[in-house]
């Protein structure tokens, strides 16, 4: 199975700057992750600790924000954790199905979705 990058833009719901980088679309994790020093520096404050599980299974508590999410021009609002120094960007499931994309396993580039699933 191949990876699928695309590139995200955050912005603070209260300042207007922005972060915007290559994220890797993780289809198994459910928030993104961006680096907490990216976020500070556009203005996105912490609102929340949640244990989140990683790949290996170990469990961490990370703070998250709120950001303005945009993916291939479509944007919604949702969590980003603050990530340590070096992570890879990451876009979760949540904020891409939200914009009404899924990952096609076969070109595994992003497509949109006829419409978004309200049931």
């Amino acid at each position: 199975m191949g990876l699928t990058r695309v590139v995200v833009s955050l912005k603070s719901l209260t300042s207007g700057d922005i972060f915007q980088a290559q994220f890797l679309v993780d289809r198994g994790a459910i928030d993104s992750v961006a680096p907490a020093s990216e976020l500070t520096k556009i203005g996105i404050k912490a609102i929340g600790r949640e244990p989140y599980e990683l790949a290996d299974g170990t469990i961490i508590v990370f703070e998250y924000g709120l950001a303005e999410i945009t993916v291939l021009s479509k944007t919604t609002a949702g969590r980003v954790i603050f990530g340590p120094e070096g992570v890879e960007p990451i876009l979760g499931v949540t904020a891409l199905e939200s914009v009404g994309m899924v990952v096609d396993p076969a070109s595994l580039t992003l497509k949109s979705l006829p419409a978004i699933y309200l049931k």
